[in-house]
C-alpha cells in the first residue's frame, strides 16, 4: 500500500510504500531485542518520544528510509492502510531526523513510474563519511533475527499455536525442574502438548519466516513440527527462565518487555533476551524460542511459578498508548 497515488516526479521527492513505529512499545523487534537495540541498528539515538519509519523510493528509484518525530502522524497513516483507507503520509519537513540510504525491512512492492528498488549510490561528498545502506537483518538461518520473528509470529496468531496444544504433550515446568520423558508428535504432524506445570518439554519445528514492513507485521511461521526434543533440564530454558525473573528486580532496557492486547482481561507478554525470546498469555501459558535449539518452540506450563511471574512482567512492561 502506498501513502500517494502521485507518481515521483523528482529527485527529491520520495514515492511513499510503507511505514512502522520505533517506539519502546511498538518496533520492529527483528532490529534488536530492545527498543535501544533497535534504534542502534539505524544509527539513532533512543529517543523516549519514539520515531517513525517512512520507506520509500526517490525519483531515481532509490531505497530511502526517512526518520521522522512525528510519531502520531506516522501510526494514524497505518491505522488507515490497515483498515483499507487511503491516506496521503506527508511528514512536514520540521519533523525529519534524517534521510538513511536503504531499507532496515524487506518491502515487497515498489512504486509505479520509476526504476526498481535499488540502494542509492555512494555520496563522496557527504560529511563525516557515506553511511551503508540500511539492509533487513538475515533470517535465512536461524538467528536473533529468526527467533524473534518466530516469536512475533506466535503472538500475532496465538489461537492457531495454542491450539496445537493437547493432552499427550508435556512441557517445561516454568521452575526449570521437572521428570524425564517424551513429548508427542500429533498426527497431522504438529507438536502437541498438554496444560500442566510438570514434565518435559515439546519444541515445535518453527518453518520459515520471512518479514515485509507493511504496517509493522512481524513473518508468518508455517508448516508443522518434524520431531520433538526431551529438554526438560536444557540449560538454555532454565537460563531464560531465570533472566526472565531477574527482570522483575532489575528492570531491562525499554522495549525489552511488552504488553498489548489479548482477549478477555488477559494480556499477550512479549520478553526477549540474550538468546531467548517469550510469548505468553497472562492467563495461559508460554512458548519460548531459543537461539540454541534451531526453530523449536517450547510451551512453558503455568504451574505455580509462571502466573506470578507473568504478572510481574506485564506491570513493568511498556504498552502502546
Amino acid at each position: 500500500m502506498t501513502g500517494t497515488d502521485n507518481t515521483v516526479a523528482d529527485d527529491d521527492a520520495l514515492y511513499v510504500l510503507t511505514a512502522v513505529l520505533l517506539t519502546p512499545a511498538q518496533f520492529p523487534s527483528v532490529l534488536g531485542d530492545d527498543y535501544p537495540a533497535a534504534c542502534a541498528a539505524l544509527g539513532l539515538q533512543p529517543y523516549a518520544g519514539g520515531f517513525g519509519l517512512v520507506m520509500g523510493q526517490d525519483g531515481d528509484g532509490a531505497r530511502w528510509t526517512v526518520v521522522v518525530d512525528d510519531v502520531s502522524l506516522v501510526a494514524v497513516a497505518i491505522a488507515s492502510w490497515d483498515c483499507g483507507m487511503e491516506y496521503d503520509l506527508s511528514p512536514d519537513d520540521r519533523t525529519v531526523v534524517c534521510a538513511l540510504p536503504g531499507w532496515p525491512l524487506a518491502v515487497a512492492i515498489a512504486a509505479p513510474g520509476v526504476p526498481a528498488p535499488h540502494d542509492p549510490a555512494p555520496d563522496p561528498g557527504a560529511e563525516g563519511g557515506d553511511l551503508p545502506p540500511l539492509a533487513p537483518p538475515d533470517t535465512d538461518e536461524w538467528g536473533p533475527a529468526q527467533r524473534r520473528l518466530g516469536a512475533d509470529a506466535i503472538a500475532l496468531q496465538w489461537a492457531v499455536w495454542r491450539e496445537q496444544i493437547d493432552d499427550e504433550t508435556t512441557f517445561v515446568p516454568a521452575g526449570g525442574g521437572g521428570t524425564g520423558g517424551e513429548g508427542a508428535v500429533g498426527g497431522d504432524g504438529a507438536a502437541s502438548g498438554a496444560d500442566g506445570g510438570n514434565g518435559t518439554d515439546t519444541g515445535s519445528r518453527a518453518a520459515e519466516d520471512n518479514s515485509t514492513a507493511d504496517g509493522e507485521d512481524a513473518a508468518e511461521s508455517e508448516g508443522a513440527a518434524e520431531h520433538s526434543t526431551s529438554s526438560d533440564r536444557h540449560p538454555g530454558v532454565r537460563r531464560a527462565l531465570a533472566e526472565a525473573h531477574a527482570y522483575v528486580d532489575a528492570p531491562p532496557p525499554p522495549g525489552r518487555v511488552r504488553s498489548s492486547f489479548a482477549p478477555g482481561d488477559a494480556r499477550t507478554i512479549r520478553a526477549d533476551g540474550p538468546g531467548w525470546s517469550m510469548v505468553a498469555r497472562t492467563d495461559d501459558i508460554a512458548f519460548l524460542l531459543l537461539d540454541e535449539i534451531p526453530g523449536e518452540i517450547l510451551p512453558v506450563g503455568r504451574g505455580t511459578e509462571l502466573p506470578g511471574l507473568l504478572k510481574a512482567l506485564d506491570a513493568l512492561a511498556v504498552r502502546p498508548s
